[in-house]
């Protein structure tokens, strides 16, 4: 029954009686002279079209005639080249893998953390290694701040034992980024697990020797080497462990120095490219090594654009394997989702909860096969349990409350959804043949060619950061300097290397064998021949005492390429360093920055403007002086001068500026000349030039640069104290 009380019976309406053919559907030309007219003047191609970051446009509307013809709508999930998803039945048979990081440092409290994160909905254990452990080196060898630092500390065998006591590998899979060389993490965790739960392991123990390359800026063996370690560990998994994938190509060291979206899929798949080409030089085949990749995906706040990209990253995938001969199962790209590492803040910290809600929702709709959403606090500490628990919980909600688990492709048939997916799809293809044109991936990170459009990239959003045409909630714009810090546990570094260099010798000293010696030369003889088991010969050398380190030092060093690395930020991270400058200024002279706001007439007359100009210099951490409004120019003046604010902002009209502006600015000047006097709003260039004669240093407007004039500022400040 219809709101009008009448019913309808659907099953009798036939799309071919014409049910709607007496309204006239408007065409786009018609829309677009109503929405001309609607803009009273303002440049239609400007207002209503948006260039993104990845050189791609946003159309204001998007239209059944937008998406005729594109190849992949016509199919179907499970089907090449699935974009829709590699399965047929998508999450209906099973959701993706609530696969949150796990980056506690001592094995004994790794173990710990992980057995309560299963057991509260985490479907997937992710094993993040602290850097020592991802390069290959022991404790005692290592920085001692780097040492269990945002990561697992792994050495020996006792470690991994440890850190994996009471989970059963069988029902649970893992997720390991191992850096350039994956033969180490593997042969440990075989040893560990054993030959019969080896087999069963469904896993991603996995490196990217590129991308470790491009944000280390080199690696602790020549990329040939890598490429033989990377062959062997394929070829021992095809034998003994069959669903466990063993390169884990990185899109986010690349998001994380600022790529666009385009950029990070086109540099992962230049990267798969170069090895696929490398296995098949060693005699693999593409279908067996195809299967035993997975991809990292970093996603971002941009919504649409993200799914858009996850979809295009499948089509692309499909592509890219069947051009190397590559059967329908090895087209099918298996995706890791990681929220965005690059847009979240140390200041208002509880907002990247928000954010990672949207990225779980994008990865979800784009089709990730297992995802990570960053606890809230991910950017300051180690997460802690209440942390880690309400990021896992977006997951679960996204499951089992928002049900995004169905339907199948739930972007599948939006106009725009559809039409951008092709679009980032020919983007992002065009960008990896110009790379593969330029001699592959690792010729381009040589190059620096990836490093310099990264740096391109991050300076366009750095620009647009800094003048709030990109806004971070709680940063550079809406900033709450009420906020409660978190607390910074302090960490006794000295203690913790210590006492892991300490456990790892007392390991050497009661496991290590006679024979490990001879088993770790014919290792480091055997690494560049491919009939040689060297996997096989690794864990009986790990079983035999040997420590990661050992056995990564089997690599030749002198044959290490070295590069210009990626500059790895956070796109917040200017206005946080000048935030945390002011605050710690304020804090040590016991003075706070105030500004006083000169606010003319009523309240509807100043406001707009002093919520402008609140806004625009509370994002550095000043203090905002407050009123209520003043009547005429000299008694602003004597408000400010009593205040003893070094700067004053003036807060009105355009219209009334003319009539307050001369004479506020007159007699603050000179009882003060020192003060710092600034109009908020752009006024034509001889009004401007007329208050900048009477006093006025400078305008602030929408089009100013926040953080260059907070900074200046700032500076001024601190030199004058």
């Amino acid at each position: 029954m219809n709101e009008a009380g009448l019913t309808v019976d659907v099953t009798k309406i036939d799309a071919d009686q014409g049910f709607f053919d007496e309204f006239e559907r408007p065409s786009k030309e018609q829309w677009k002279a109503e929405a001309t007219a609607a803009l009273k003047g303002a440049p239609f191609d400007k207002v209503m079209y948006t260039k993104t970051y990845e050189n791609l446009t946003i159309e204001p509307i998007y239209c059944a005639e937008d998406i005729e013809g594109l190849p992949h709508l016509k199919s179907r999930p499970g089907f090449a080249p699935f974009v829709r998803s590699t399965r047929a039945n998508g999450y209906l048979g099973e959701p993706w893998k609530i696969c949150q990081e796990l980056s506690d440092g001592m094995p004994e409290t790794f173990n710990e953390e992980a057995q309560f994160d299963l057991a509260r909905g985490q479907t997937a254990l992710h094993i993040v290694l602290d850097r020592p452990t991802r390069i290959g080196q022991d404790p005692a060898d290592a920085a001692g701040d780097e040492i269990a630092a945002r990561g697992l500390s792994l050495a020996s065998l006792a470690d991994l034992e440890t850190a994996l006591a009471g989970i059963d590998t069988s029902a649970v899979s893992l997720l390991c980024y191992t850096g350039a060389s994956a033969l180490p993490l593997v042969a440990l965790f075989a040893a560990a697990l054993g030959d019969t739960d080896i087999a069963k392991l469904d896993a991603c123990i996995g490196c990217d020797p590129l991308a470790e390359l491009a944000s280390e800026g080199r690696i602790a063996m020549s990329l040939s080497a890598a490429y033989d370690s990377m062959a062997q560990t394929i070829a021992w998994a095809q034998k003994n462990a069959p669903k466990l994938q063993t390169v884990f190509l990185q899109g986010h060291p690349y998001h994380n120095a600022g790529a666009s979206s385009n950029e990070e899929v086109a540099f992962a798949l230049a990267s798969a490219a170069e090895y696929l080409r490398a296995m098949i030089k060693r005699g693999q085949a593409i279908d067996d090594v195809a299967p035993r990749m997975r991809f990292g995906f970093s996603l971002g706040s941009t919504f649409f654009m993200e799914i858009a990209k996850l979809r295009a990253a499948r089509i692309l995938w499909s592509q890219l394997v069947a051009a190397f001969g590559g059967n329908a199962e090895a087209q099918k790209m298996s995706i890791h989702g990681r929220s965005s590492a690059f847009n979240k803040t140390v200041f208002d910290p509880y907002v990247n909860m928000l954010r990672i809600t949207s990225e779980g929702m994008s990865g979800a709709v784009g089709g990730v096969d297992s995802l990570h959403l960053a606890p809230f606090d991910e950017p300051q500490r180690t997460p802690d349990r209440f942390s880690r628990r309400i990021a896992r919980n977006v997951q679960v909600m996204l499951q089992e409350e928002a049900r995004f688990t169905m339907p199948i492709d739930m972007g599948g048939g939006s106009y725009y959804i559809e039409k951008m997916t092709n679009d980032f799809a020919a983007s992002a293809w065009a960008l990896f043949q110009d790379i593969e044109n330029k001699g592959g991936m690792a010729a381009a990170i040589a190059a620096g060619q990836p490093q310099a459009m990264c740096a391109a990239t991050a300076a366009k959003r750095a620009r647009n950061i800094q003048h709030r045409s990109d806004v971070i909630l709680g940063t550079n714009m809406y900033a709450n300097l009420a906020e409660k810090k978190i607390d910074i546990p302090k960490i006794d570094h000295d203690a913790i290397k210590k006492s892991r260099v300490a456990a790892v010798a007392a390991y050497r000293r009661k496991n290590q064998l006679y024979t490990l010696g001879d088993q770790l030369s014919a290792i480091e003889d055997g690494l560049g021949d491919q009939t040689f088991p060297a996997v096989d010969r690794a864990i009986e050398a790990i079983r035999s005492g040997a420590t990661l380190g050992q056995l990564s030092e089997l690599a030749a060093p002198s044959a290490a390429p070295a590069v210009t690395p990626l500059l790895i930020t956070r796109s917040a991270k200017d206005f946080e360093e000048l935030r945390t400058r002011v605050e710690a200024a304020q804090q040590s002279s016991g003075k706070k920055f105030q500004i006083f706001l000169a606010t003319m007439g009523p309240i509807p007359q100043h406001k707009p403007r002093a919520d402008f100009a609140a806004g625009f210099f509370e994002v550095a951490g000043f203090e905002m002086l407050w009123n209520s409004g003043f009547e005429t120019a000299e008694a602003a003046a004597d408000a400010a001068l009593a205040a003893s604010a070094s700067v004053i902002v003036i807060c009105s009209t355009d219209a009334t500026y003319p009539d307050y502006v001369p004479a506020l600015a007159s007699k603050i000047k000179a009882a003060r000349p020192a003060a710092t006097l600034i109009v908020a709003g752009k006024q034509a260039a001889e009004v401007e030039q007329a208050f900048i004669n009477a006093g006025v240093d400078d305008f602030i407007h929408v089009r100013s640069n926040c953080y260059e004039f907070n900074k200046k500022l700032f500076d001024k400040y601190t030199e004058a104290n």
